[in-house]
């Protein structure tokens, strides 16, 4: 509320910066009109296009429905991309928009393993005097400082997440070892279902949401967790597509139950994904052979991040068992107030003592990186 309340204060706020960054435009020719949504208002001549590494990520389509709804808000003309997981396409996406007079880039980059496809943006948008925002997918922040005064990136602090989901599992198994550990054999096995290579969002879940359950697990006395196959010495399976999907989990987990089972006594105890989808994908192969049913007898523990609204709804049901909240639409506010400043003529990080920044390895601030911060969402909390 009180992140709204900032919004439409600082929304008041009209007019500037814009003939440093361009005029208007035709709907660029790359973008299949069925596959956009475009928001006209005579009150402003701002034209942002809004990137999206792919709709059909659970946890984009919620950040992208506040964020139609911000951007309606504040009356400013937009469209929407769907770059659907190719950075190519997403490229060629930003070029066309450049040229058809697209004042304003909101990012949400295909690739973030190196910083080659957010600097290319940068480039071009900084030859042209455009505003850029990233959101969401992290990359190296040389990337923010190459072009300071005309780009921020909002999103999360990579870490956060995996810290937070460790040490939920760690608690939970103190808590309740004997009921997890199905064989008996004082140790508990786990699957980890990591989203992308190469992704620091994943790269640190996968880590930490092992490490930290481990730390709390030593503290009490217990085995760390074992990986359920030993001969994978790196200890996860990746998303070959790059899109955390929730078919990949329940693929891998279909094959995982044909050797990992209760007849062989060595199921699999423990399931940590790097988001919801990976976790949902993964119950419901463990549904298909009776496993995390509401209301029945036989379950295992599945923790996930994004706190979906479906998750939450298994969660709540005893189907799941926690996840880490990735707001939504607090980054969408996050970056409208951003969006706003641009559009009054104010600085682009003006407005935004409310927000979190984030912090180099000196312990130095980031002036234009805002971090949203994560919550656990579980039966227990």
């Amino acid at each position: 509320m009180k992140k709204k309340l900032a919004l439409v204060l600082s929304a008041t706020m009209m007019v500037g910066m814009l003939a440093a960054c361009g005029g208007g435009g035709e709907t660029p020719s790359t973008t299949d009109p069925a596959d956009s949504t475009e928001q006209s208002s005579a009150a402003s001549d701002l034209k942002v296009g809004v990137f999206y590494y792919n709709y059909a990520d659970a946890y984009i389509s919620t950040v992208r429905t506040a964020m139609d709804a911000e951007l309606e808000e504040l009356g400013v003309e937009y469209q929407n991309f769907d770059a659907q997981t190719n950075q190519a396409t997403q490229t060629d996406q930003i070029n066309t928009a450049i040229t058809d007079g697209y004042n304003l880039l909101v990012v949400n980059v295909v690739e973030n393993a190196s910083p080659d496809a957010a600097q290319n943006v940068v480039d071009a948008a900084k030859a042209q005097n455009i505003p850029v925002i990233f959101f969401n997918r992290d990359f190296d922040v040389s990337v923010l400082e190459s072009y300071a005064e005309n780009c921020a990136f909002v999103g999360t602090d990579p870490a956060e997440a995996g810290h937070m989901q460790g040490k939920a599992i760690g608690d939970y198994l103190v808590a309740n070892y004997d009921t997890v550990d199905l064989n008996g054999d004082g140790k508990i096995s786990y699957v980890m279902f990591k989203g992308q290579e190469g992704n620091p969002e994943a790269e640190f879940r996968t880590q930490f949401g092992v490490e930290d359950a481990n730390a709390v697990l030593e503290a009490a006395g217990k085995p760390a967790l074992e990986f359920y196959d030993p001969s994978n010495t790196q200890k996860y399976l990746v998303d070959q597509t790059g899109a955390w999907s929730a078919q990949a989990a329940t693929d891998y987990m279909n094959t995982i139950l044909g050797q990992y089972n209760d007849g062989n006594n060595n199921m699999v105890e423990l399931v940590i994904a790097n988001n919801d989808s990976m976790a949902e994908g993964a119950i419901s192969a463990l549904q298909s052979v009776g496993y995390n049913v509401e209301g029945g007898d036989k379950s295992i523990p599945v923790y996930g991040v994004d706190a979906l609204a479906s998750a939450v709804e298994k969660i709540d049901a005893g189907i799941m068992t926690g996840s880490v909240k990735q707001d939504g639409e607090a980054m969408a506010a996050t970056i409208a107030t951003l969006v706003s400043n641009i559009q009054s003529g104010a600085a682009l990080m003006d407005n935004t003592d409310q927000y979190t920044l984030a912090t180099n390895d000196a312990g130095e601030t980031i002036s234009n990186k805002i971090l949203v911060p994560y919550s656990l969402y579980s039966a227990e909390s």
